[in-house]
């Protein structure tokens, strides 16, 4: 049996999908997702794609899909970003987009996907059953392995989720990826959440609602190389931390105290060593210890601090999240 067959009425689902230098990608994706609407009969399946600023023929690439999709009945959308602001700011433009359309009234669901293949196509039919059979907000994916994925890359992620769920006040999965679809209340509660500085996956498990989760296996990518590096997954988790921690100001107000309790305590003993045993001449090695002890840590604490201070600036600066180029959503 065919998945939705049954069902009353047909629903609406948005495919919103990314792509940054995704040229080699994009036929081939279509093509799989294409496929998996034919098998999800009552549901009507559009197409929203974010260029993000690719150097590319990508645009090029959706296009042509967008113009072909209109002799098919099926409708594609695109938004072309100005430059590259991020996967993110795509996400956020195509949620967006998402719930505007339908005359406002948006999709019954949005799916986000990326245009690599790494996110299995064929798993929208399980979030679709899923959906119907538990009746829950959000169906998501995560992976059960990192097979073809560097050791260090691997170690690092697992360290992150630890860290992250051990600090913070919400819990990521670990394994999770940004893979999933959500109903229309859900789209609409994480688009109240306009911050410039985006960390989706902290917003998913913030906004809350009843959320279920799908294991697959890691798949490589159909072609190309990962957009992200080391450095880059580095930057972007110590964010997502600072945006939904506050542990390492805490840690710091604490090391202040300790260290000052310490100071007292230090200062109390050489005060008893003076009065009832005398003081010898102290140590040109000791103090200068002590002066770089102390000195790098109040630097380090300013510098956590700064981090905070810094991301503070750049909201109240209320820069959009992207700068549209071209698109062809009609926004009359």
């Amino acid at each position: 049996m065919t998945i939705g067959e049954n069902t009353r009425e047909t629903r609406t689902v948005d495919i919103i999908v990314p792509c940054y230098n995704e040229a080699r990608n994009i036929d081939a994706f279509y093509d799989a997702v294409q496929k998996t609407a034919a098998a999800a009969e009552g549901y009507d399946f559009s197409y929203i794609f974010i260029d993000d600023g690719s150097t590319d023929e990508t645009l090029t690439m959706i296009k042509q899909i967008a113009e072909a999709a209109v002799t098919d009945v099926t409708t594609v959308r695109y938004i072309s970003f100005s430059r590259n602001f991020g996967k993110e700011a795509a996400m956020y433009a195509g949620l967006k987009a998402s719930a505007a359309s339908r005359e406002g009234r948006g999709a019954d669901y949005a799916v986000l996907i990326d245009a690599d293949l790494q996110h299995p196509p064929e798993l929208i039919l399980e979030m679709i059953r899923t959906i119907e059979e538990t009746g829950c907000d959000s169906c998501a994916a995560r992976r059960v392995s990192r097979k073809g994925e560097p050791k260090i890359r691997s170690a690092f992620a697992r360290a992150f989720y630890k860290i992250m769920n051990r600090f913070s006040d919400i819990e990521i999965v670990d394994g999770a990826v940004d893979f999933r679809m959500m109903n229309r209340q859900m789209v609409r509660a994480i688009l109240q959440m306009p911050e410039t500085q985006r960390f989706s996956k902290g917003i998913f498990a913030w906004v809350g609602f009843d959320t279920r989760w799908i294991e697959f296996e890691n798949v490589e990518r159909l072609s190309g190389e990962s957009k992200w590096s080391l450095w880059s997954l580095a930057r972007y988790a110590i964010a997502g931390f600072l945006d939904f921690a506050e542990a390492p100001l805490k840690f710091t107000g604490l090391l202040g105290g300790i260290i000052s309790v310490g100071a007292v305590i230090y200062l109390i003993v050489e005060l008893l060593k003076t009065l009832l045993v005398g003081k010898d001449v102290p140590g040109y090695e000791s103090l200068v210890c002590l002066l770089l002890f102390f000195g790098g840590m109040i630097i380090a604490i300013l510098s956590v601090i700064g981090e905070y201070i810094g991301r503070m600036y750049l909201e109240a600066k209320r820069r959009p999240v992207y700068i549209e180029k071209e698109s062809n959503i009609d926004e009359s």
